[in-house]
């Protein structure tokens, strides 16, 4: 895999489709009426969006179909791992933020590393569609898009699911925690 043209190995290409379609038969809860022969052509069609989808997975997002946009016939996939992804955690939400920490700067921002994989934070609405499909971030949270009234406060917002609902918070944009992360979205 080379990063310049966002392009898999044949091997992990073949790996990550028997992956996708493992998950999807096992979900399809997430996709009704929704076929994999469809999704396949679609993500053979764009080999980009595999890469980004290889990002997902690789750093835990466990991406799976959660929709189709009949309008733009595009396939929209969700990071639908039971807890914030493990490898996007402990991250601040944005570049501004990273930088106006002085002192234990995380490694990364939410924002940036998004950018970097193709993806979409989720917004709020995003991630309450997603809880209605299973109980996620149940012990973790995750930090969604935040509008510009907020960050211009230097707040962000994020969300989790606690005693069976859904909760959207605030924090300052440049705190970080070993439990919170970031899903994404992705349209195919």
């Amino acid at each position: 895999m080379t990063k310049e043209n966002k392009e898999l190995a044949l091997e992990q290409r073949e790996e990550l489709l028997r992956t996708l379609k493992a998950r999807f038969e096992e979900n399809m809860n997430r996709h009704k009426d929704l076929e994999w022969a469809n999704v396949q052509a679609k993500l053979e069609e764009i080999p980009e969006k595999l890469w980004s989808l290889h990002e997902m997975e690789r750093t835990g997002g466990e991406p799976d179909v959660v929709g189709h946009d009949k309008q733009t016939d595009e396939y929209i996939f969700y990071d639908c791992s039971t807890e914030s992804p493990k490898g996007r955690r402990s991250v601040c939400y944005d570049r501004e933020a990273l930088e106006s920490r002085k002192k234990y700067k995380p490694e990364n921002n939410a924002i940036d590393m998004a950018t970097a994989m193709g993806i979409e934070l989720l917004t709020e609405a995003q991630y309450r569609e997603l809880q209605k499909l299973g109980n996620f971030d149940i012990k973790t949270s995750s930090w969604v898009q935040t509008p510009a009234t907020i960050r211009t406060r230097g707040g962000a917002l994020f969300c989790d699911r606690r005693y069976d609902t859904v909760f959207v918070y605030h924090n300052g944009a440049d705190s970080y925690f070993a439990a919170r992360g970031f899903r994404g979205s992705l349209r195919v």
